[in-house]
């Protein structure tokens, strides 16, 4: 018998939109969207500042890795995307996704929940993946653009899950379920806080992103299975991070950086 899903208030939209957390973050709550990203692009194009947050109540197109889509039901998640302009050289912009994984990390930690990361943006609950974060490079008339999408399953029931592999703050337990709108201005600073550090702070700053993604990601030491392009798949071991945030996979006698690919955390004992 599938259960009545609870009862699933708004955000707090004015007190979202008028929280002072970081100077120049600004944030606009949509009751519906087919995809925050696209809006927040849209809005980069037209001439809009870094800083600018989106939030959808009900995401109904969101976009994955690979183009891939899903709905989730209004009000159960965290939909939002946050634009921004790096002034940092472009061959340091693949630290993006990483440095915005590691960030919703640190939030879910910091409410209690036993969170993890799973190489390059994935979040991890009980080794089930709770969040998903997309960077997307997008040209403007100031020069080029990142737009930071993420989804976050906070109120979903198992039946609602839309794989076995998913799960939601309120399946995994362990804590009471955080009011979204405290959990949406946490996150807002945690991302806002390690991109400023990211983006001000040189190589310094770069070596201790560098060594916080490294301490909080789950699949370095595991053995995994990489789905490349070209339907090649790489199993081995991941050893680590290299300088440039890619996964470094030992197989076969040799170690192989993965730039892009499905990462599969493979059980030792099966």
């Amino acid at each position: 018998m599938i259960s009545e899903p609870p009862a699933r208030p708004p955000l707090d939209a004015a007190r979202a939109t008028r929280a002072t957390l970081l100077p120049g973050v600004r944030v606009e709550v949509v009751a519906e969207a087919p995809s925050t990203n696209a809006l927040v692009a849209e809005r980069a194009q037209a001439g809009a500042e870094e800083g600018l947050v989106v939030v959808a109540e009900h995401q109904t197109a969101g976009r994955g890795r690979l183009d891939r889509t899903w709905e989730t039901p209004a009000r159960s998640a965290l939909t939002f995307s946050l634009l921004l302009r790096p002034t940092v050289p472009l061959a340091t912009w693949p630290w993006l996704p990483l440095l915005a994984g590691y960030a919703v990390d640190k939030a879910l930690k910091a409410a209690g929940f036993e969170a993890s990361v799973k190489w390059p943006n994935d979040v991890l609950l009980d080794d089930r993946k709770v969040a998903g974060v997309l960077v997307e490079r997008v040209e403007t008339p100031a020069g080029p653009a990142a737009v930071v999408g993420v989804g976050l399953n906070v109120g979903m029931t198992a039946e609602e899950l839309p794989v076995p592999e998913a799960t939601s703050l309120a399946v995994a337990g362990g804590v009471d379920l955080p009011d979204r709108t405290d959990l949406l201005l946490g996150l807002l600073a945690s991302l806002w806080e390690s991109y400023t550090a990211w983006q001000e702070g040189g190589e310094l700053a770069a070596g201790r992103l560098a060594e916080s993604y490294a301490a909080a990601c789950a699949t370095i030491g595991r053995p995994v299975r990489v789905q490349l392009p070209a339907d090649r798949t790489l199993c081995g071991t991941a050893t680590g991070i290299d300088a440039s945030g890619r996964l470094l996979v030992e197989h076969d006698g040799e170690t192989t950086a993965v730039s892009a690919g499905d990462v599969v955390h493979v059980r030792a004992d099966v």
